[in-house]
């Protein structure tokens, strides 16, 4: 089975997912949002079809440790997509800096600003899910 990130955006989503032993993230894509119900739509189905047992959802936690409103939209936006996607569990997973990490990654790699617009959510996904597997699996 294998676990999904979502990097969760007012515009897009990032997604990642692990392989089927749950050690290694990948990039998947960032996805345009479009409707909550759209949206939901398509994660569900995208769990479906990836044998997803597990939505690892980046919580946007304030750097003191403190939740702010970006928490409540996430935590919301989760409790709807839980319709979707009964018996997947659903956990968080802090956030913090990530964006900051993958900005430095595709910099780093010479990604050009243009392209890095488009890639950063997914990558900042694949940052969250890399970081829950390796809390779980040590």
């Amino acid at each position: 089975m294998r676990k999904l990130a979502l990097d969760v955006g007012d515009v897009r989503i990032g997604l990642a997912t692990s392989d089927i032993m749950g050690i290694i993230a990948s990039g998947y894509e960032t996805y345009t949002r479009k409707s909550l119900a759209q949206d939901y739509a398509y994660i569900a189905d995208f769990c479906k079809k990836n044998s997803v047992d597990t939505l690892v959802i980046g919580l946007p936690v304030n750097m003191d440790g403190t939740e702010g409103p970006r928490v409540e939209v996430t935590r919301e936006f989760a409790n709807g997509l839980q319709e979707y996607v009964e018996g997947i569990k659903i956990v968080y997973q802090d956030e913090r800096l990530t964006t900051v990490q993958a900005e430095r990654m595709l910099i780093q790699g010479g990604v050009r600003r243009e392209k890095r617009k488009k890639v950063i959510d997914k990558v900042a996904a694949t940052i969250i899910l890399q970081a829950y597997l390796d809390r779980i699996n040590y």
